[in-house]
């Protein structure tokens, strides 16, 4: 006899086309009918509360009294909740802001009682292959999810194992229909016969034993509280099978004693029986830009940061890094980042992430000023203070400001050895912007704000101070006007329209008419890229740019602007009428001392309903790219042969090879590779007759929530249509990225660490005697220059550094992008007597043996690995 499990459940998007303050008021009722269900009715087991604790967050903001009856409830296992806070999307988000959802969610589930051990993620659009590690490293070992599988995975069951590249492992219970299908359960035995014989019929072809799935809610329903006269319905029409109320738990312990279920690898975003809307990564490019660069800065900058003060003797803010990551993880729920809601949710979103980062660079700011206020010295000098966040010494250009009323200086540090610099700029600064007081008491002489730029070596993990001394000279600047650029690495010039011309000198090849921008029709809505019928792109080979190249010691700068004529709106494309425009602003930094490109792409877009992409060629016909997602690498091919196949087989949408990264894309051969890496547009497409171009999302403009009938996903509407005017994107954005060029190929050349050196510049601080915001002298006495942590070996990288959320420990978390299995270990500048390894929870496994304060292991390609000392 067949076993329908009946899970009574809530499905519970914060936000979508509603607000969070919309759903919000629909939660307090809905909450209060559940627990009164759930302490009356003994026949009424489980209730599922979407895995999520971002709900009883909501909640408990307006009845903080009902804490009790929560907890009663969770403990007697009625009530369900967690392990996330939010349900997190696994495509566009960063594997720390993954851990630290679970990491969170767990904690808040520790309050009430114990959390649902299952990776519930039930709407996110699509599955990243790392997930059964993540899941693994907080001792889960199922997962749940409906997007992005098909049979070409290897198999057509619902139910499987699903591994990583290092094998761990979780058993797979899929949602082939959703988690809806048990929606509003009519008592009407016609209209429910002919609902659920249609589910039966695909839920007995996927499953591996007795046991289906039958998920009693929807996005939020209210509880059905006519579930037992519909379920007597069930019983009597289907005589064969028997119906109960149960929960998730109970069917994975039924498929545990398949002991042939198949097993497989690899992310899902096949949309064929669902869709994973892969071109939804440049929806509202300015809110995925503020993500990106948010996530980097809390990572990169601020956890290892705030580690190093605390290694230093001062306290580590968890409660306020807390605050920061729930702010962002709001918004890291899939419709919240996948940007496929109204314009006043995506305004809620925007706020977040302002309210996020100004939290992010204060904090920063302020452990920054708490270490170099306290530099143990007898100088009384001004001071500025360079801070290396990665674990290994770094030759590096820095860019910074000096703010003195000095009218020339020197810089020495703390040996007295002069450190040679060169004047960018300088400004004159009203004294009461710096601090109202100087004012207050008369004295209105000016400061001068100077940038200045210099070469040095920077201790690992650590920081070095230089002195602002007063001085007779003339202070240095040799930049001057240039007609095209000679670093150690690249000859760079520019062409009429702005594109750019590289070779590079070790590579010994040429790459033409890089950074060329390429603009198409958006037929599509918030979901989904959709472009006109048999168009001609534009491109911006016929622009004439205004260039200014400018070179100095250190570094050279190439300054771009032109003007994109393109259609105002779709109607006007289809005519090829060109009356409207999107300016171009691109500032290019070329360090001397590497081979790095950066790039500031700032666009004042005035058109409707259009993509813009930089192309950047690299001369390599390429099967593959190689991208980076959560911990790790994956390659995807250049073409998805699914395409061939995708309209007789009537997939949901077209599997167009448009793709997600995290911090970088390349193509490249064993010889040598290109490689853009990223802090903004997170979304690429290999294109060109010969797939050797790589397509660089900038953004997308789009009118509508959801349209019906795209040339690429036919059929309903995703979504709803509603306007969404918001979502043109009309006005300025700012997107930052770079390109490299390397010898090898991408893997063994180890992009990804390339990118997380890009996205971890040395930060500065200037400290001088005037502070707007008062602090009293610190205790504690530093060093004028310091290093905490040095690794030894050069292949892994680092995911963060920080103190452990509940011990007295240092938690060092790294993995390996290479495909080679690995040797990772690290010189502690502390006395360390144990270390352990320990999952992603931060609970210890294993000790380490400790030799001269180093920490040794081994790590496998893909892997993720937490060190606790």
């Amino acid at each position: 006899m067949t076993k329908v499990h009946i899970v009574p459940h809530m499905h519970w998007d914060r936000e979508w086309y509603f607000s969070t303050e919309e759903s919000r008021i629909l939660l307090v009722n809905n909450m209060e009918e559940i627990m009164e269900m759930l302490e009356n009715n003994p026949d009424y087991p489980h209730y599922v509360l979407d895995g999520q604790t971002s709900i009883l967050e909501d909640y408990f903001a307006v009845k903080p009294e009902s804490k009790e009856r929560v907890k009663s409830l969770v403990q007697k296992g009625k009530l369900i909740i967690g392990p996330w806070y939010t349900q997190t999307d696994e495509m566009v988000v960063g594997g720390e802001s993954i851990v630290r959802n679970l990491l969170y969610g767990i904690k808040d589930c520790e309050e009430f009682g114990s959390h649902m051990k299952i990776g519930y993620l039930p709407d996110s659009f699509g599955q990243s292959s790392q997930m059964p590690q993540i899941l693994n490293g907080f001792d889960i070992k199922y997962s749940i999810f409906w997007r992005g599988a098909t049979e070409r995975h290897g198999t057509d069951k619902t139910e499987f194992y699903w591994e990583t590249d290092e094998g761990s492992k979780v058993l797979v219970q899929l949602f082939p229909l959703g988690y809806a299908i048990g929606k509003y359960l009519p008592e009407d035995e016609q209209k429910l016969q002919e609902r659920i014989d249609k589910y039966f019929k695909v839920l007995d072809h996927g499953a591996t034993t007795e046991n289906i799935i039958l998920p009693n809610g929807h996005d939020q329903m209210p509880i059905q509280k006519n579930i037992f006269t519909v379920m007597d319905k069930l019983q009597a029409m289907y005589p064969d099978r028997e119906f109960f109320l149960s929960k998730y738990e109970n069917i994975f312990g039924e498929l545990e004693k398949n002991e042939e279920l198949p097993t497989l690898q690899g992310e899902f975003i096949d949309g064929k029986y669902s869709r994973v809307h892969r071109s939804i990564y440049s929806t509202r490019m300015d809110i995925k830009a503020a993500n990106a660069r948010i996530e980097n800065k809390l990572t990169n900058i601020l956890e290892p940061l705030a580690t190093l003060a605390y290694s230093l003797g001062f306290e580590y803010h968890h409660g306020l890094i807390e605050l920061i990551w729930k702010e962002i993880m709001k918004n890291h729920a899939h419709d919240s980042i996948g940007c496929c809601c109204s314009d006043k949710v995506h305004q809620e979103i925007v706020n977040r992430f302002f309210l996020a980062e100004e939290k992010v660079d204060q904090l920063i700011s302020f452990y920054k000023r708490k270490i170099v206020d306290s530099v143990d010295t007898e100088w009384n000098y001004d001071r500025l203070s360079a801070f290396n966040l990665l674990p290994y010494d770094r030759e590096e250009v820095i860019t910074t400001e000096v703010t003195t009323k000095l009218k020339s200086f020197k810089l020495i540090d703390e040996m007295s050895k002069e450190i040679e610099f060169e004047v960018i700029d300088s400004v004159v600064i009203d004294p009461g912007l710096i601090d109202r007081q100087i004012v207050h008491y008369g004295n209105y002489d000016p400061f001068i704000k100077y940038t200045v730029q210099l070469k040095d070596q920077f201790p690992a993990l650590g920081y070095k101070t230089y002195f602002i001394v007063e001085n007779d000279g003339e202070m240095k600047n040799s930049i001057s006007p240039k007609s095209e650029v000679t670093t150690d690495f690249y000859e760079i010039s520019v062409n009429s329209n702005g594109s750019l011309n590289i070779f590079d000198k070790k590579l010994n090849k040429t790459f033409n008419d890089v950074l060329l921008l390429e603009d198409g029709g958006d037929d599509g809505d918030e979901y989904d890229f959709s472009p006109l019928r048999d168009e001609t792109l534009i491109y911006s080979n016929n622009v004439k740019a205004d260039v200014e190249i400018k070179q100095g010691q250190y570094e050279a700068t190439i300054d771009i602007r032109y003007t994109l004529a393109i259609p105002e709106d779709l109607n006007k494309r289809k005519d090829h009428i060109l009356d409207s425009s999107a300016d171009v602003h691109i500032k290019l930094t070329i360090p001397n001392h590497k081979p790095i490109i950066e790039i500031k792409l700032e666009i004042d877009n005035h058109a409707k309903d259009h993509r813009l992409r930089a192309l950047i060629p690299t001369g390599i016909a390429s099967a593959f790219s190689v991208s980076d997602n959560q911990f790790g690498c994956l390659k995807r091919d250049v073409y998805d042969s699914a395409m061939d196949i995708w309209e007789q087989e009537e997939w949901d949408e077209r599997p167009d090879s448009i793709y997600p990264m995290l911090s970088f894309v390349s193509l490249s051969n064993e010889a040598y590779g290109v490689s853009v890496l990223t802090n903004s547009t997170r979304e690429y497409e290999i294109v060109g007759e010969a797939y050797d171009t790589i397509a660089i999302t900038l953004f997308r403009g789009v009118g509508v929530l959801g349209k019906e009938e795209l040339l690429r996903r036919p059929g309903r509407p995703s979504g709803i249509k509603l306007p969404t005017p918001d979502s043109q994107m009309l006005g300025k954005l700012t997107l930052e990225f770079a390109i490299v060029t390397h010898q090898q190929s991408a893997l063994k050349a180890n992009a990804a660490r390339m990118a997380k050196e890009y996205l971890t510049p040395i930060d500065l601080y200037n400290k001088i005697p005037f502070n707007a915001m008062k602090l009293n002298t610190a205790d504690v006495k530093t060093p004028a220059s310091f290093s905490f942590i040095k690794e030894v070996h050069q292949d892994s990288v680092l995911s963060t550094l920080k103190k452990a959320e509940k011990d007295d420990q240092f938690v060092l978390r790294f993995y390996n992008p290479t495909d080679e299995e690995k040797v990772v270990s690290f010189k502690i500048n502390r006395s360390i007597q144990q270390a352990y390894t320990a999952n992603l929870n931060e609970k210890c496994s294993e000790v380490i043996e400790v030799e001269e304060n180093k920490v040794q292991s081994k790590i496998k390609t893909n892997q993720v690995k937490t060190i606790l000392f």
